[in-house]
């Protein structure tokens, strides 16, 4: 028997799980030739998945990330308030 609470957050585990998926996207963008930040950038912009490549399943990942929570986590991340 554990005396210990184990505490859970979803937030870190949804960041974490948002920041892999990202990093597929990136990476599978790249590999094809494509400039990954200018893709990734249009299709936050206009939500437009063609901006990403279906090489890797990298348009179906990006499709299921929320574009506001995305947004929120580079600008955390941006700023140095992920901490």
């Amino acid at each position: 028997m554990h005396d210990q609470t184990v505490t859970f957050s979803v937030h870190e585990d949804k960041a974490c799980e948002l920041k892999k998926n990202l990093a597929i996207v990136y990476d599978a963008l790249k590999q094809k030739g494509y400039n990954p930040i200018n893709q990734i950038v249009g299709y936050i912009l206009s939500e437009d998945p063609t901006y990403i490549t279906t090489y890797n399943n990298a348009r179906s990942l990006i499709r299921h990330i929320d574009r506001d929570e995305l947004l929120q986590e580079m600008v955390k991340c941006y700023l140095g308030a992920n901490k």
